[in-house]
């Protein structure tokens, strides 16, 4: 059996990119807008702090945006009330994935009960927190080797927006399987996660990768040149339907047309909270963010704009979701166990 090394992906690994500083009483990020041209890191020294870098995108993705919410609730006033207000300020932040509406009120239930307790709650909160983390990295690794076992030596694998951990772990495992694998990334706008983030993670794995624009996938299928659609999802409802990255749902469409199959990284399966996409809550951001690009307005002065962050793909798009405990038909994602 193959011994898979440690992918060397940073973002491979949660614990490499969000920390609690107990010198600092602080939540360090690394700003997610600037890497990979620079490797730098936001101090959150306050709840609001926290809330404000989670807003202004400088961590992105479910987990992620989650735990360093999760940390940033360590830093609120250790009283009842101190808690409860800071919860409600960082479940406020982003609305659409899941991840943080789960961790947050499981956080703010350890330190209330560790007040009651006479115990230390900050103590309780980074405990608990810490322990999602590494959940969060075992479970993206599992579901990056079910992922694995779908793809073919020579595959082109198309993917859009940054597909998180378990992406690479796929592309990882895959190569230690002695498979070559050709990465299309999506540019994603307006944050470029895929020219930047998704590329970057390709470049350090050795996968080879193209960078394409957000409108060039279902040209690419049409002449063939795609084998697999995959993706991450930012929710995943009962029924099936998916939540990710505004985009996703016109790829899946062109990828159902050129009968392309279209495979979910869904990590730890679907929200028990949202059985249908009518529960989805999704996010607009300020359209302003459309006009620039990098921090250069590309747009004429005078227009408005549009930035629906997140779009919803049906199950009837989709070929299968591939979680920690094995790949499900969209339809029957609900018999993912503890759902």
């Amino acid at each position: 059996m193959t011994t898979i090394p440690p992918c060397p992906a940073l973002l491979a690994d949660r614990f490499h990119t969000l920390r609690y500083d107990p010198e600092q009483d602080a939540v360090v990020l690394l700003d997610r807008r600037a890497y990979p041209f620079r490797t730098e890191f936001v101090v959150c020294r306050t709840v609001e702090e926290t809330a404000v870098a989670i807003e202004h995108m400088v961590v992105q993705g479910g987990p992620p945006l989650a735990y360093a919410a999760g940390l940033g609730l360590a830093l609120a006033t250790p009283t009842p009330a101190g808690y409860r207000q800071a919860a409600a300020r960082l479940l406020a932040t982003r609305p659409t994935a899941d991840d943080l509406h789960h961790l947050i009120p499981a956080a703010l239930a350890r330190a209330l009960a560790a007040l009651e307790a006479g115990a230390d709650a900050k103590t309780a909160i980074l405990d608990f927190v810490h322990g999602e983390i590494a959940r969060g990295n075992r479970v993206s690794r599992a579901c990056g080797e079910y992922a694995a076992g779908l793809l073919a030596d020579g595959d082109r694998v198309l993917t859009h927006c940054f597909a998180g951990a378990a992406l690479c772990w796929m592309l990882w495992i895959a190569k230690h399987q002695g498979k070559t694998i050709h990465l299309y990334a999506t540019e994603t706008r307006p944050y470029l996660q895929g020219a930047r983030l998704t590329a970057q993670s390709a470049v350090e794995m050795g996968i080879r990768c193209t960078v394409i624009t957000d409108g060039m996938p279902a040209h690419l299928m049409s002449q063939g040149m795609v084998d697999s659609f995959i993706c991450a999802a930012d929710r995943i409802t009962g029924d099936g339907h998916i939540t990710n990255k505004v985009g996703t749902l016109a790829i899946a469409l062109a990828a159902h047309y050129h009968r392309v199959p279209f495979f979910v990284l869904g990590y730890d399966g679907p929200d028990p909270n949202t059985p249908t996409a009518d529960g989805i809550p999704i996010e607009w951001r300020d359209g302003r963010e459309v006009l620039y690009l990098a921090g250069q307005r590309v747009a004429v002065a005078g227009v408005d704009a549009l930035y629906p962050a997140f779009d919803i793909t049906p199950p009837h798009l989709i070929t299968g979701i591939v979680t920690d405990r094995g790949i499900f038909p969209a339809p029957l994602i609900g018999r993912y166990p503890g759902t």
